[in-house]
């Protein structure tokens, strides 16, 4: 993933430490219900297709730009699937990151899938039921993206009971 000018200036400054940062997935499918993938040049799996948007752009906006950025589809996103608090990764660098994720299920709506950046070695539409090895990630909201259009979107569902949240030492009154 190619890191954008605005982390590179925080990264000057925070060094490795661990930064909360916002990220964008898109599972794009095309009308005859193919799921766009790209092999990513950075770990040769294949992969929805995502980044981090830059400051003040909207998930939607990311997700059109992403998608094009690296394969070329034009897309329309439809609806959120899936919000997602992911575990830290540290990179080879060392640098620590921690993803808040929010994937938007897209329709394809022009352009020719092709590598359209150093990010990825390879692009592709495949049938939902004939994908590359996936890892869970993507196999996961492909899954979600595909329910129908009036299911909630997903989150994970821990404290969904109010009573469930964390207490605070506030005295009662």
């Amino acid at each position: 993933m190619a890191t954008p000018d605005f982390l590179r200036t925080l990264r000057s400054s925070a060094g490795h430490q661990l930064l909360w940062l916002p990220g964008v997935s898109a599972v794009v499918f095309d009308d005859e219900g193919r799921v766009l993938l790209g092999r990513r040049a950075d770990n040769g799996r294949w992969s929805i297709i995502g980044g981090i948007p830059d400051p003040g752009e909207q998930p939607a906006q990311c997700a059109v730009r992403e998608v094009y950025e690296e394969t070329a589809v034009l897309c329309v996103p439809e609806r959120v699937v899936l919000v997602q608090a992911l575990k830290p990764v540290t990179y080879p660098n060392q640098d620590v990151c921690q993803y808040m994720d929010i994937t938007l299920r897209c329709r394809a709506v022009g352009g020719e899938p092709r590598v359209n950046d150093d990010e990825s070695l390879d692009v592709a539409w495949f049938a939902v039921d004939d994908l590359p090895e996936l890892a869970e990630f993507s196999a996961y909201r492909i899954k979600q993206a595909q329910a129908p259009a009036d299911t909630p979107t997903w989150f994970d569902p821990a404290f969904t009971d109010p009573r469930e949240l964390p207490r605070t030492d506030a005295p009662e009154g």
